[in-house]
Parts: structure tokens; sequence; C-alpha cells
């Protein structure tokens, strides 16, 4: 076999296992856990940031986010980790899912360089949709308040190590 023809072969078996679509986000927002939590949980708010799939909770974590079955354009799961940081949390953004044509039925894109494209569109397209859901949630939720300020929340005790404005 030649040389070109293993790596091809090492390519094409490398992608087998990995979803169509495996995105990994983290977003640091200045808000108090139990503040995203809520919304998180909010079942509104999942048709709004993913009109096209349908989400059953199968680990809900309080205040550490939920985790959910995901069908529809995509059938696999979805997560939002919330882990507290300093004055606020970083968000966990986990989507992993195949395409489906029946809204169930995983049907994977094929293992071509035609398949592949597909995969890398969606995953951008995916990419930027979440990306514009999180930088207006971290607006709406953060409002004016300055890099470095303390957050409107915040108490006495938590502003005396705040940097100088």
């Amino acid at each position: 076999m030649a040389v070109g023809a293993q790596r091809d072969q090492w390519w094409i078996g490398h992608h087998r296992g990995v979803a169509g679509v495996d995105l990994v986000d983290e977003t640091f927002v200045v808000v108090e856990p139990h503040t995203l939590a809520a919304i998180v949980a909010d079942p509104a708010k999942w048709t709004q940031w993913w009109p096209d799939l349908q989400l059953a909770v199968f680990m809900d974590r309080g205040v550490l986010g939920q985790r959910w079955s995901m069908t529809g354009a995509l059938v696999g799961s979805l997560e939002i980790w919330i882990e507290p940081v300093a004055d606020g949390c970083i968000v966990h953004h986990y989507l992993r899912g195949e395409p489906s044509a029946d809204g169930r039925t995983p049907d994977p894109w094929p293992d071509t360089p035609a398949g592949w494209r597909r995969a890398a569109k969606e995953r951008a397209r995916r990419a930027k949709a979440w990306k514009r859901t999180i930088w207006a949630l971290k607006r709406d939720l953060e409002g004016d308040r300055v890099a470095g300020a303390p957050p409107a929340w915040a108490t006495a005790t938590d502003t005396a190590s705040a940097p100088p404005q």
C-alpha cells in the first residue's frame, strides 16, 4: 500500500466516532450563578436559543446548569455548565450531534470531503449563532458595567478588593 493511501485511510478513520457537530464554548459572564441558572432552566429560552432543536432535560444540575437530550435538526446532547468564578461565572456550552432527516434518527454526513465540508459549515453556523446568543445575554446581564468594576450586586466587602477606578 502506498504511503499516501495509508495516510488517507488514517484521516478517514480519524473522523469515526466524533459527532458531525461537536462544539465547545466558554464565555465569562459577570452574574450570580443562581441568576444565570434560572435563565438556563427556562424552556422558553431553549426554543429562542436553538429554534430547530427539541430538548429534554436528562440532568438538572441546579445552579450548575442543565444537560439535555436533543432531537430535531440534530440528534445528540447539549449541555450548559455554569462554573462560578470570581465575580461571575464561566458558561460552558457543549453541543454534540448528528444531522437528522426525521428529527429522531441520526443521519451522519458522509465520510467524504463533501461530507466534511457540510459538517464544517454546520459547525461554523452553530458556533456563530451561539456566540451571538451568549454575547447578547452577557450584554443584558452585565448592562453598562465597566470592565474591572464590581458588579451591581456586589456587597461592600466584595468591593474592598476591587481595582481603583
